[in-house]
Protein backbone atom coordinates (compact mmCIF):
# COMPACT_ATOMS: atom_id res chain seq x y z
CA UNK A 1 0.00 0.00 0.00
CA UNK A 2 1.15 3.18 -1.13
CA UNK A 3 1.56 6.60 1.57
CA UNK A 4 -0.91 8.27 -0.44
CA UNK A 5 -3.11 5.41 -0.16
CA UNK A 6 -2.33 5.60 3.13
CA UNK A 7 -3.36 9.21 3.77
CA UNK A 8 -6.58 8.72 2.05
CA UNK A 9 -7.28 5.68 3.59
CA UNK A 10 -6.74 7.63 6.95
CA UNK A 11 -10.03 9.41 6.80
CA UNK A 12 -11.50 7.25 8.98
CA UNK A 13 -13.51 10.09 10.77
CA UNK A 14 -17.46 9.88 10.02
CA UNK A 15 -18.83 13.44 9.59
CA UNK A 16 -22.41 14.05 10.22
CA UNK A 17 -25.29 12.26 11.78
CA UNK A 18 -22.90 9.88 13.15
CA UNK A 19 -25.97 8.34 16.11
CA UNK A 20 -28.58 7.94 12.62
CA UNK A 21 -25.61 6.28 10.89
CA UNK A 22 -24.54 3.41 13.49
CA UNK A 23 -27.94 2.89 14.72
CA UNK A 24 -28.66 1.70 10.84
CA UNK A 25 -25.57 -0.63 11.77
CA UNK A 26 -27.02 -1.84 15.31
CA UNK A 27 -30.40 -2.29 14.24
CA UNK A 28 -30.93 -5.08 11.35
CA UNK A 29 -29.65 -7.78 14.01
CA UNK A 30 -32.45 -7.51 16.27
CA UNK A 31 -34.54 -7.39 13.07
CA UNK A 32 -33.04 -10.29 11.51
CA UNK A 33 -34.30 -13.99 11.84
CA UNK A 34 -32.10 -14.62 14.64
CA UNK A 35 -34.32 -11.55 16.76
CA UNK A 36 -36.10 -14.34 19.14
CA UNK A 37 -33.47 -15.51 20.56
CA UNK A 38 -31.25 -12.53 20.41
CA UNK A 39 -34.19 -10.52 22.60
CA UNK A 40 -34.40 -12.67 24.62
CA UNK A 41 -30.46 -13.04 25.40
CA UNK A 42 -30.98 -9.33 25.61
CA UNK A 43 -34.14 -9.18 28.13
CA UNK A 44 -32.22 -12.17 30.24
CA UNK A 45 -28.98 -10.01 30.58
CA UNK A 46 -31.16 -6.50 31.24
CA UNK A 47 -32.69 -8.64 34.06
CA UNK A 48 -29.71 -9.50 35.31
CA UNK A 49 -28.22 -6.13 35.25
CA UNK A 50 -31.38 -5.28 37.30
CA UNK A 51 -31.04 -7.62 39.70
CA UNK A 52 -27.43 -6.85 40.60
CA UNK A 53 -28.88 -2.84 41.25
CA UNK A 54 -31.15 -3.88 43.85
CA UNK A 55 -28.55 -6.30 45.66
CA UNK A 56 -26.63 -2.73 45.86
CA UNK A 57 -29.54 -0.84 47.12
CA UNK A 58 -30.46 -4.19 49.68
CA UNK A 59 -26.49 -3.35 50.68
CA UNK A 60 -27.29 0.16 51.05
CA UNK A 61 -29.72 -0.74 53.60
CA UNK A 62 -27.95 -3.05 55.24
CA UNK A 63 -25.08 -0.93 55.83
CA UNK A 64 -27.04 1.22 57.95
CA UNK A 65 -28.09 -1.70 60.12
CA UNK A 66 -25.11 -2.90 60.24
CA UNK A 67 -23.05 -0.34 61.63
CA UNK A 68 -25.72 0.80 64.12
CA UNK A 69 -25.28 -2.72 65.37
CA UNK A 70 -21.82 -2.47 65.51
CA UNK A 71 -22.37 1.17 67.34
CA UNK A 72 -24.51 -0.38 69.85
CA UNK A 73 -22.68 -3.78 70.22
CA UNK A 74 -25.75 -5.68 69.17
CA UNK A 75 -24.36 -9.26 68.68
CA UNK A 76 -27.40 -11.01 67.67
CA UNK A 77 -28.10 -8.67 65.23
CA UNK A 78 -24.41 -8.53 63.99
CA UNK A 79 -25.27 -12.36 63.35
CA UNK A 80 -28.05 -12.24 61.72
CA UNK A 81 -26.97 -9.60 59.63
CA UNK A 82 -23.77 -11.62 58.35
CA UNK A 83 -26.01 -14.52 57.32
CA UNK A 84 -28.53 -11.92 55.21
CA UNK A 85 -25.25 -11.38 53.87
CA UNK A 86 -24.02 -14.27 52.95
CA UNK A 87 -27.20 -15.77 51.44
CA UNK A 88 -27.71 -12.18 48.90
CA UNK A 89 -23.75 -12.59 47.65
CA UNK A 90 -24.43 -16.25 46.77
CA UNK A 91 -27.36 -15.36 45.08
CA UNK A 92 -25.28 -11.66 43.35
CA UNK A 93 -22.52 -14.08 42.77
CA UNK A 94 -24.38 -16.67 40.41
CA UNK A 95 -26.11 -13.94 38.62
CA UNK A 96 -22.64 -11.70 37.84
CA UNK A 97 -21.85 -15.59 36.84
CA UNK A 98 -24.93 -15.69 33.96
CA UNK A 99 -24.69 -11.87 33.21
CA UNK A 100 -21.63 -12.56 32.20
CA UNK A 101 -22.10 -15.79 30.25
CA UNK A 102 -25.43 -14.47 28.54
CA UNK A 103 -23.51 -11.38 27.29
CA UNK A 104 -20.72 -13.44 25.94
CA UNK A 105 -23.38 -15.86 24.24
CA UNK A 106 -25.22 -12.66 22.47
CA UNK A 107 -21.85 -11.03 21.54
CA UNK A 108 -20.84 -13.90 19.79
CA UNK A 109 -23.93 -14.64 18.20
CA UNK A 110 -24.03 -11.13 17.39
CA UNK A 111 -20.99 -10.64 15.69
CA UNK A 112 -20.97 -14.15 14.19
CA UNK A 113 -24.61 -12.49 11.95
CA UNK A 114 -22.54 -9.06 11.39
CA UNK A 115 -19.63 -10.77 10.33
CA UNK A 116 -21.37 -12.99 7.57
CA UNK A 117 -23.26 -10.17 6.49
CA UNK A 118 -19.78 -8.39 5.75
CA UNK A 119 -18.74 -11.23 4.48
CA UNK A 120 -21.08 -11.45 1.68
CA UNK A 121 -21.17 -7.62 0.99
CA UNK A 122 -17.72 -6.85 0.76
CA UNK A 123 -17.44 -10.05 -2.06
CA UNK A 124 -20.78 -8.71 -3.79
CA UNK A 125 -20.71 -6.35 -6.66
CA UNK A 126 -16.58 -7.22 -6.66
CA UNK A 127 -16.40 -4.91 -3.40
CA UNK A 128 -13.10 -6.60 -2.39
CA UNK A 129 -11.34 -5.32 -5.22
CA UNK A 130 -12.43 -1.94 -5.75
CA UNK A 131 -12.09 -0.48 -2.28
CA UNK A 132 -8.71 -0.92 -2.76
CA UNK A 133 -8.08 0.19 -6.21
CA UNK A 134 -10.61 3.22 -6.55
CA UNK A 135 -11.64 4.08 -2.79
CA UNK A 136 -7.80 3.24 -1.11
CA UNK A 137 -10.05 1.47 1.95
CA UNK A 138 -7.30 0.35 4.17
CA UNK A 139 -7.24 -3.25 5.44
CA UNK A 140 -10.86 -4.53 5.61
CA UNK A 141 -9.59 -8.09 7.18
CA UNK A 142 -9.07 -5.77 10.36
CA UNK A 143 -12.46 -3.90 9.77
CA UNK A 144 -14.37 -7.40 9.61
CA UNK A 145 -12.75 -8.95 11.73
CA UNK A 146 -11.08 -7.06 14.69
CA UNK A 147 -13.38 -4.08 14.46
CA UNK A 148 -16.28 -6.04 14.18
CA UNK A 149 -15.12 -7.91 17.56
CA UNK A 150 -14.52 -4.48 19.25
CA UNK A 151 -18.18 -3.34 18.08
CA UNK A 152 -20.45 -6.01 19.29
CA UNK A 153 -18.41 -6.18 22.46
CA UNK A 154 -18.47 -3.10 23.38
CA UNK A 155 -21.87 -1.86 21.75
CA UNK A 156 -23.17 -4.45 24.43
CA UNK A 157 -20.90 -3.57 27.37
CA UNK A 158 -21.56 1.10 27.34
CA UNK A 159 -25.19 0.21 26.26
CA UNK A 160 -26.17 -2.31 29.06
CA UNK A 161 -23.48 -0.59 31.27
CA UNK A 162 -25.47 2.46 31.06
CA UNK A 163 -28.88 1.42 31.44
CA UNK A 164 -27.53 -0.24 34.20
CA UNK A 165 -26.51 3.21 35.88
CA UNK A 166 -29.35 4.91 35.17
CA UNK A 167 -31.55 2.38 36.78
CA UNK A 168 -28.71 2.58 39.32
CA UNK A 169 -28.56 6.58 39.54
CA UNK A 170 -32.27 7.01 40.56
CA UNK A 171 -33.05 4.32 42.61
CA UNK A 172 -30.00 5.71 44.83
CA UNK A 173 -31.22 9.43 44.14
CA UNK A 174 -34.53 8.28 45.66
CA UNK A 175 -32.03 7.31 48.70
CA UNK A 176 -30.19 9.85 49.09
CA UNK A 177 -32.92 12.85 48.77
CA UNK A 178 -34.38 11.14 51.43
CA UNK A 179 -31.19 10.66 53.75
CA UNK A 180 -29.30 13.46 53.35
CA UNK A 181 -31.50 16.38 54.75
CA UNK A 182 -31.18 20.17 54.50
CA UNK A 183 -28.61 22.73 55.13
CA UNK A 184 -28.51 26.55 55.73
CA UNK A 185 -26.38 28.48 53.17
CA UNK A 186 -25.92 32.44 53.24
CA UNK A 187 -29.21 31.88 54.59
CA UNK A 188 -31.11 30.00 51.75
CA UNK A 189 -32.26 26.67 52.95
CA UNK A 190 -31.43 23.70 50.36
CA UNK A 191 -32.90 20.71 50.65
CA UNK A 192 -31.21 17.14 50.50
CA UNK A 193 -28.03 19.11 49.64
CA UNK A 194 -25.94 16.04 49.51
CA UNK A 195 -27.60 14.94 45.94
CA UNK A 196 -27.09 18.48 44.52
CA UNK A 197 -23.35 17.98 45.80
CA UNK A 198 -23.29 14.44 44.32
CA UNK A 199 -24.74 16.24 40.92
CA UNK A 200 -22.45 19.24 40.55
CA UNK A 201 -19.19 16.75 41.36
CA UNK A 202 -20.19 14.69 39.03
CA UNK A 203 -21.21 17.50 36.14
CA UNK A 204 -17.42 18.77 36.75
CA UNK A 205 -16.24 16.16 36.66
CA UNK A 206 -17.30 14.94 33.33
CA UNK A 207 -16.92 18.07 31.22
CA UNK A 208 -13.31 18.59 32.67
CA UNK A 209 -12.52 14.85 31.38
CA UNK A 210 -13.49 15.30 27.98
CA UNK A 211 -11.42 18.07 27.60
CA UNK A 212 -8.83 16.55 28.55
CA UNK A 213 -9.47 13.26 26.56
CA UNK A 214 -11.09 14.13 23.54
CA UNK A 215 -8.07 13.50 21.45
CA UNK A 216 -8.25 9.84 22.22
CA UNK A 217 -10.79 8.96 20.04
CA UNK A 218 -8.35 10.12 17.20
CA UNK A 219 -5.50 8.88 18.06
CA UNK A 220 -7.39 5.75 18.83
CA UNK A 221 -8.40 5.36 15.31
CA UNK A 222 -4.82 6.05 14.19
CA UNK A 223 -3.27 2.88 16.57
CA UNK A 224 -5.95 0.54 14.84
CA UNK A 225 -4.51 1.56 11.16
CA UNK A 226 -0.89 1.68 11.86
CA UNK A 227 -1.11 -1.71 13.55
CA UNK A 228 -3.25 -3.03 11.10
CA UNK A 229 -0.47 -1.90 8.42
CA UNK A 230 2.07 -3.31 10.02
CA UNK A 231 0.22 -6.90 9.99
CA UNK A 232 -0.19 -6.06 5.88
CA UNK A 233 3.45 -5.62 5.43
CA UNK A 234 4.63 -8.62 7.33
CA UNK A 235 2.03 -10.99 5.40
CA UNK A 236 3.81 -9.67 2.29
CA UNK A 237 7.03 -10.16 3.47
CA UNK A 238 5.75 -13.44 3.86
CA UNK A 239 4.19 -14.00 0.92
CA UNK A 240 7.17 -12.53 -1.22
CA UNK A 241 9.76 -14.43 0.59
CA UNK A 242 11.79 -16.13 -2.35
CA UNK A 243 11.74 -12.77 -4.27
CA UNK A 244 12.91 -10.60 -1.38
CA UNK A 245 15.23 -13.47 -0.62
CA UNK A 246 16.54 -13.72 -4.27
CA UNK A 247 17.17 -9.60 -4.18
CA UNK A 248 18.32 -9.47 -0.95
CA UNK A 249 16.00 -7.42 -0.02
CA UNK A 250 16.38 -8.01 3.54
CA UNK A 251 17.71 -4.59 4.73
CA UNK A 252 14.93 -2.44 2.59
CA UNK A 253 12.41 -4.36 4.20
CA UNK A 254 13.68 -3.87 7.73
CA UNK A 255 13.87 -0.09 6.88
CA UNK A 256 9.75 -0.65 5.86
CA UNK A 257 9.05 -2.77 8.60
CA UNK A 258 10.51 -0.10 11.24
CA UNK A 259 9.27 2.99 9.45
CA UNK A 260 5.61 0.91 10.18
CA UNK A 261 6.20 0.51 13.56
CA UNK A 262 7.50 4.17 13.86
CA UNK A 263 3.94 4.83 13.27
CA UNK A 264 2.82 2.97 15.90
CA UNK A 265 5.75 4.10 18.19
CA UNK A 266 4.50 7.46 17.61
CA UNK A 267 0.96 7.78 18.12
CA UNK A 268 1.49 5.10 21.08
CA UNK A 269 3.31 8.14 23.02
CA UNK A 270 0.78 10.21 22.09
CA UNK A 271 -1.80 8.28 23.44
CA UNK A 272 0.28 7.49 26.78
CA UNK A 273 0.55 11.44 27.14
CA UNK A 274 -2.96 11.58 26.49
CA UNK A 275 -3.95 8.98 28.91
CA UNK A 276 -1.86 10.31 31.38
CA UNK A 277 -3.32 13.16 32.13
CA UNK A 278 -6.71 12.17 31.57
CA UNK A 279 -5.31 9.29 34.51
CA UNK A 280 -4.24 11.84 36.84
CA UNK A 281 -7.40 14.03 36.70
CA UNK A 282 -9.41 10.88 36.51
CA UNK A 283 -7.61 8.75 39.75
CA UNK A 284 -7.58 12.28 41.87
CA UNK A 285 -11.60 12.34 41.00
CA UNK A 286 -12.49 9.06 42.56
CA UNK A 287 -9.99 9.62 45.16
CA UNK A 288 -11.33 12.65 46.26
CA UNK A 289 -15.05 11.16 46.25
CA UNK A 290 -14.00 8.46 48.80
CA UNK A 291 -13.72 11.14 51.42
CA UNK A 292 -16.06 13.74 49.95
CA UNK A 293 -19.27 12.52 51.41
CA UNK A 294 -18.16 12.47 54.87
CA UNK A 295 -16.82 15.54 54.69
CA UNK A 296 -19.96 17.37 53.27
CA UNK A 297 -22.18 14.91 55.86
CA UNK A 298 -19.97 15.11 58.77
CA UNK A 299 -21.48 18.48 60.42
CA UNK A 300 -24.96 16.35 60.69
CA UNK A 301 -22.94 13.86 62.20
CA UNK A 302 -20.71 15.85 64.81
CA UNK A 303 -24.40 17.81 65.53
CA UNK A 304 -25.77 13.95 66.33
CA UNK A 305 -28.77 14.33 63.57
CA UNK A 306 -27.66 10.97 62.21
CA UNK A 307 -26.04 8.21 63.44
CA UNK A 308 -23.10 5.91 62.40
CA UNK A 309 -24.96 3.56 60.45
CA UNK A 310 -26.57 6.64 59.18
CA UNK A 311 -23.88 8.53 57.76
CA UNK A 312 -22.67 5.22 56.72
CA UNK A 313 -25.81 4.55 54.39
CA UNK A 314 -25.35 8.43 53.41
CA UNK A 315 -21.46 7.93 52.49
CA UNK A 316 -22.78 4.64 50.68
CA UNK A 317 -25.65 6.18 48.51
CA UNK A 318 -23.46 9.37 48.01
CA UNK A 319 -20.60 7.06 46.17
CA UNK A 320 -23.17 4.89 44.12
CA UNK A 321 -24.82 8.58 42.88
CA UNK A 322 -21.39 10.42 42.40
CA UNK A 323 -20.21 6.78 40.74
CA UNK A 324 -23.59 6.67 38.47
CA UNK A 325 -23.43 10.06 37.14
CA UNK A 326 -19.82 9.98 36.57
CA UNK A 327 -20.44 7.29 34.03
CA UNK A 328 -18.57 9.21 31.10
CA UNK A 329 -16.21 9.80 32.86
CA UNK A 330 -14.94 6.36 34.15
CA UNK A 331 -16.19 4.63 30.49
CA UNK A 332 -14.38 7.74 28.33
CA UNK A 333 -11.60 5.63 27.02
CA UNK A 334 -13.88 2.70 26.14
CA UNK A 335 -16.34 5.35 24.49
CA UNK A 336 -13.57 6.65 22.59
CA UNK A 337 -12.45 3.16 21.15
CA UNK A 338 -15.73 2.80 20.56
CA UNK A 339 -16.26 6.17 18.79
CA UNK A 340 -13.19 5.17 16.61
CA UNK A 341 -14.23 1.62 15.89
CA UNK A 342 -17.44 2.65 14.94
CA UNK A 343 -15.94 5.44 12.47
CA UNK A 344 -13.60 2.70 10.95
CA UNK A 345 -16.57 0.29 10.13
CA UNK A 346 -19.31 3.14 9.22
CA UNK A 347 -16.34 4.30 6.51
CA UNK A 348 -15.92 0.79 5.21
CA UNK A 349 -19.66 0.61 4.53
CA UNK A 350 -19.74 3.83 3.01
CA UNK A 351 -17.32 3.01 0.26
CA UNK A 352 -19.54 -0.07 -0.62
CA UNK A 353 -22.24 1.98 -0.84
CA UNK A 354 -20.55 4.52 -3.20
CA UNK A 355 -19.13 1.84 -5.16
CA UNK A 356 -22.39 -0.28 -5.67
CA UNK A 357 -24.06 2.85 -6.14
CA UNK A 358 -21.38 3.98 -8.89
CA UNK A 359 -22.58 2.74 -11.94
CA UNK A 360 -19.65 1.07 -14.20
CA UNK A 361 -18.91 3.61 -17.15
CA UNK A 362 -18.53 0.41 -19.38
CA UNK A 363 -21.58 -1.26 -19.46
CA UNK A 364 -21.00 -4.84 -19.83
CA UNK A 365 -23.31 -7.83 -20.56
CA UNK A 366 -23.92 -10.86 -21.60
CA UNK A 367 -26.21 -11.57 -24.80
CA UNK A 368 -25.81 -13.43 -28.39
CA UNK A 369 -23.15 -15.91 -29.36
CA UNK A 370 -20.22 -13.67 -30.32
CA UNK A 371 -18.06 -11.00 -28.03
CA UNK A 372 -18.53 -7.88 -29.50
CA UNK A 373 -16.50 -4.24 -28.15
CA UNK A 374 -18.11 -1.07 -29.71
CA UNK A 375 -16.55 2.11 -29.28
CA UNK A 376 -14.50 1.41 -26.06
CA UNK A 377 -12.62 3.91 -24.31
CA UNK A 378 -10.41 3.05 -21.55
CA UNK A 379 -8.89 5.52 -19.05
CA UNK A 380 -5.54 5.33 -16.80
CA UNK A 381 -7.09 8.06 -14.11
CA UNK A 382 -7.46 11.34 -15.39
CA UNK A 383 -3.86 11.79 -17.14
CA UNK A 384 -3.89 8.68 -19.66
CA UNK A 385 -6.21 6.98 -22.39
CA UNK A 386 -4.93 3.68 -23.14
CA UNK A 387 -7.83 3.18 -25.74
CA UNK A 388 -9.98 5.42 -27.31
CA UNK A 389 -13.21 4.28 -29.55
CA UNK A 390 -11.96 0.46 -29.55
CA UNK A 391 -14.19 -1.68 -32.03
CA UNK A 392 -13.92 -5.57 -32.24
CA UNK A 393 -16.18 -8.55 -33.01
CA UNK A 394 -15.16 -12.26 -31.98
CA UNK A 395 -16.84 -14.78 -33.34
CA UNK A 396 -17.99 -18.15 -31.75
CA UNK A 397 -14.93 -20.92 -32.31
CA UNK A 398 -12.52 -17.84 -33.15
CA UNK A 399 -9.29 -17.28 -31.47
CA UNK A 400 -7.82 -13.98 -31.22
CA UNK A 401 -4.48 -12.83 -29.96
CA UNK A 402 -3.82 -9.36 -28.45
CA UNK A 403 -0.36 -8.12 -29.12
CA UNK A 404 1.65 -4.85 -28.05
CA UNK A 405 3.63 -2.64 -26.00
CA UNK A 406 3.97 -3.83 -22.38
CA UNK A 407 1.60 -1.25 -21.08
CA UNK A 408 -0.35 -0.18 -23.80
CA UNK A 409 -3.73 -1.75 -22.41
CA UNK A 410 -3.89 -5.34 -23.61
CA UNK A 411 -4.17 -6.48 -19.62
CA UNK A 412 -6.33 -3.73 -18.97
CA UNK A 413 -8.83 -4.20 -22.07
CA UNK A 414 -9.45 -8.18 -20.49
CA UNK A 415 -10.23 -6.53 -17.22
CA UNK A 416 -12.66 -4.81 -18.40
CA UNK A 417 -13.99 -7.84 -20.17
CA UNK A 418 -14.04 -8.74 -16.63
CA UNK A 419 -16.44 -5.89 -15.16
CA UNK A 420 -12.65 -4.72 -13.89
CA UNK A 421 -12.13 -2.13 -15.20
CA UNK A 422 -13.76 1.30 -13.61
CA UNK A 423 -12.21 4.12 -15.87
CA UNK A 424 -13.77 4.92 -19.35
CA UNK A 425 -16.74 4.43 -21.91
CA UNK A 426 -18.51 2.45 -23.86
CA UNK A 427 -19.98 -1.28 -24.50
CA UNK A 428 -18.45 -4.70 -24.36
CA UNK A 429 -21.53 -7.48 -24.94
CA UNK A 430 -19.89 -10.64 -23.73
CA UNK A 431 -21.27 -14.11 -25.33
CA UNK A 432 -23.73 -16.07 -23.64
CA UNK A 433 -22.40 -19.60 -22.33
CA UNK A 434 -19.40 -21.14 -19.73
CA UNK A 435 -16.58 -18.12 -19.70
CA UNK A 436 -13.26 -18.27 -17.91
CA UNK A 437 -10.81 -16.25 -17.60
CA UNK A 438 -7.58 -17.53 -16.86
CA UNK A 439 -5.16 -14.57 -15.08
CA UNK A 440 -1.08 -14.21 -15.83
CA UNK A 441 -0.91 -15.10 -12.37
CA UNK A 442 -3.47 -18.05 -10.90
CA UNK A 443 -5.12 -17.96 -7.68
CA UNK A 444 -4.97 -20.81 -5.70
CA UNK A 445 -6.98 -20.99 -2.47
CA UNK A 446 -5.39 -22.59 0.54
CA UNK A 447 -7.02 -25.84 1.17
CA UNK A 448 -6.53 -29.66 -0.67
CA UNK A 449 -5.11 -29.89 -4.33
CA UNK A 450 -8.56 -31.16 -5.42
CA UNK A 451 -10.11 -27.44 -4.47
CA UNK A 452 -7.43 -25.54 -6.29
CA UNK A 453 -8.33 -27.68 -9.43
CA UNK A 454 -11.80 -26.97 -9.51
CA UNK A 455 -12.04 -23.42 -7.81
CA UNK A 456 -14.36 -21.62 -8.08
CA UNK A 457 -16.33 -24.55 -7.52
CA UNK A 458 -16.66 -27.55 -4.87
CA UNK A 459 -13.57 -29.61 -4.40
CA UNK A 460 -15.97 -32.61 -5.44
CA UNK A 461 -17.60 -30.94 -8.37
CA UNK A 462 -16.16 -33.19 -10.96
CA UNK A 463 -15.24 -37.34 -11.38
CA UNK A 464 -12.82 -39.08 -9.27
CA UNK A 465 -10.79 -39.93 -12.19
CA UNK A 466 -11.30 -36.26 -13.84
CA UNK A 467 -8.44 -34.40 -11.86
CA UNK A 468 -5.99 -37.10 -12.47
CA UNK A 469 -6.51 -36.77 -16.24
CA UNK A 470 -6.61 -33.38 -16.42
CA UNK A 471 -3.26 -33.10 -14.37
CA UNK A 472 -1.70 -35.66 -16.36
CA UNK A 473 -2.87 -34.00 -19.87
CA UNK A 474 -0.77 -30.75 -18.38
CA UNK A 475 2.03 -32.40 -17.05
CA UNK A 476 1.27 -32.72 -13.77
CA UNK A 477 1.41 -35.97 -13.31
CA UNK A 478 3.89 -36.26 -9.94
CA UNK A 479 0.85 -34.22 -8.27
CA UNK A 480 -1.49 -36.95 -8.63
CA UNK A 481 -0.85 -38.92 -5.04
CA UNK A 482 -1.39 -35.33 -3.73
CA UNK A 483 -4.80 -34.28 -4.18
CA UNK A 484 -6.12 -34.80 -0.74
CA UNK A 485 -3.30 -33.02 0.67
CA UNK A 486 -4.00 -29.43 1.97
CA UNK A 487 -1.20 -27.14 1.35
CA UNK A 488 -0.36 -23.28 0.54
CA UNK A 489 -0.04 -24.19 -3.16
CA UNK A 490 0.70 -20.88 -4.61
CA UNK A 491 3.83 -20.72 -2.45
CA UNK A 492 4.02 -24.31 -3.02
CA UNK A 493 4.12 -24.74 -6.88
CA UNK A 494 6.36 -22.67 -9.18
CA UNK A 495 4.80 -19.61 -11.62
CA UNK A 496 4.90 -22.44 -14.60
CA UNK A 497 2.97 -25.13 -12.20
CA UNK A 498 0.72 -22.68 -11.40
CA UNK A 499 -0.36 -21.60 -14.69
CA UNK A 500 -0.79 -25.56 -16.14
CA UNK A 501 -2.56 -26.03 -13.06
CA UNK A 502 -4.93 -23.19 -14.29
CA UNK A 503 -5.02 -24.88 -17.46
CA UNK A 504 -5.81 -28.34 -15.90
CA UNK A 505 -9.12 -26.04 -14.13
CA UNK A 506 -9.86 -25.16 -17.81
CA UNK A 507 -10.11 -28.97 -19.00
CA UNK A 508 -12.23 -29.24 -15.96
CA UNK A 509 -14.87 -26.62 -16.26
CA UNK A 510 -14.51 -26.98 -20.38
CA UNK A 511 -15.58 -23.24 -21.12
CA UNK A 512 -16.87 -22.61 -24.31
CA UNK A 513 -15.26 -19.26 -24.41
CA UNK A 514 -11.67 -18.58 -22.68
CA UNK A 515 -9.68 -15.13 -21.84
CA UNK A 516 -6.35 -15.66 -21.16
CA UNK A 517 -3.66 -12.74 -19.72
CA UNK A 518 -0.37 -13.86 -20.44
CA UNK A 519 -1.36 -17.13 -19.33
CA UNK A 520 1.74 -19.29 -20.38
CA UNK A 521 4.23 -16.38 -19.48
CA UNK A 522 5.69 -18.68 -16.61
CA UNK A 523 5.86 -22.05 -18.92
CA UNK A 524 9.14 -22.65 -21.83
CA UNK A 525 7.50 -23.27 -24.86
CA UNK A 526 7.47 -27.10 -25.19
CA UNK A 527 5.09 -26.77 -22.71
CA UNK A 528 2.65 -24.17 -24.06
CA UNK A 529 2.93 -25.75 -27.09
CA UNK A 530 1.53 -28.40 -25.68
CA UNK A 531 -1.46 -26.69 -23.26
CA UNK A 532 -2.94 -25.14 -26.46
CA UNK A 533 -2.87 -28.04 -28.30
CA UNK A 534 -4.34 -30.23 -25.44
CA UNK A 535 -7.17 -27.25 -25.21
CA UNK A 536 -8.19 -27.40 -29.06
CA UNK A 537 -7.96 -30.99 -28.95
CA UNK A 538 -10.34 -32.16 -26.19
CA UNK A 539 -12.55 -28.88 -26.00
CA UNK A 540 -12.98 -28.71 -30.41
CA UNK A 541 -15.37 -25.08 -31.05
CA UNK A 542 -13.55 -23.31 -27.85
CA UNK A 543 -13.22 -19.54 -28.69
CA UNK A 544 -10.02 -18.08 -27.51
CA UNK A 545 -8.87 -14.94 -26.60
CA UNK A 546 -5.23 -14.39 -25.81
CA UNK A 547 -3.16 -11.70 -24.39
CA UNK A 548 0.46 -12.27 -25.24
CA UNK A 549 3.83 -11.44 -26.87
CA UNK A 550 5.43 -14.43 -27.88
CA UNK A 551 5.67 -14.93 -31.67
CA UNK A 552 5.24 -18.75 -30.89
CA UNK A 553 1.41 -18.24 -30.02
CA UNK A 554 0.70 -17.03 -33.18
CA UNK A 555 0.38 -20.93 -34.83
CA UNK A 556 -2.51 -21.23 -32.17
CA UNK A 557 -4.69 -17.91 -33.22
CA UNK A 558 -6.20 -17.56 -36.55
CA UNK A 559 -6.70 -13.97 -35.84
CA UNK A 560 -4.15 -11.19 -34.17
CA UNK A 561 -5.27 -8.30 -33.20
CA UNK A 562 -2.36 -5.49 -32.15
CA UNK A 563 -2.88 -2.31 -30.04
CA UNK A 564 -0.79 0.77 -31.03
CA UNK A 565 -1.19 4.29 -29.89
CA UNK A 566 -4.85 3.75 -27.88
CA UNK A 567 -6.37 2.10 -31.67
CA UNK A 568 -6.96 -1.82 -31.94
CA UNK A 569 -4.80 -2.43 -35.40
CA UNK A 570 -5.89 -5.77 -37.35
CA UNK A 571 -3.26 -8.16 -38.34
CA UNK A 572 -3.61 -10.81 -40.30
CA UNK A 573 -7.23 -11.38 -41.73
CA UNK A 574 -8.92 -8.24 -41.36
CA UNK A 575 -11.11 -7.42 -38.33
CA UNK A 576 -14.61 -8.60 -38.40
Amino acid sequence: MNRNAETTAGNDAVRGDFFRKVWKLIVPYWRSEEKGKAWALLLAVIALSLFSVGISVWLNSWYKDFYNALQEKNQPDFWRLILNFCGIAAVAILGAVYRLYLTQMLTIRWRKWLTEQHFKRWLDHKNYYHLERRYQTDNPDQRISEDLNSFTSDTLSLSIGLLRNVVSLVSFSVILWGVSGDIEVFGFNIPSYMFWCALLYAIVGSWLTHLIGRRLIGLSNRQQRYEANLRFSMIRVRENSESIALYKGEANEHQQLSGRFGDIWSNYWSTMRVQKQLTFFTAGYSQIAIVFAFIVAAPRYFAGKIELGGLMQINSAFGSVQENMSWFIDAYTSLASWRATSDRLLSFREAMDANESNPQAIAVHQQGSELVIEDLDLDLGTTRHLLSGAALTVAAGERVMISGRSGSGKSSLLRAMGELWPEGDGTIRLPEGRLLFLPQKPYLPIGTLREALSYPQAGDAYGEGSYAQALTDCRLEQLIPRLDEEQHWQSLLSPGEQQRLAFARALLFKPQWLFMDEATSAMDEEDEAALYEGLMAQLPGLSIVSVGHRSSLNRFHSRRVRIESGELQAQGPAMV
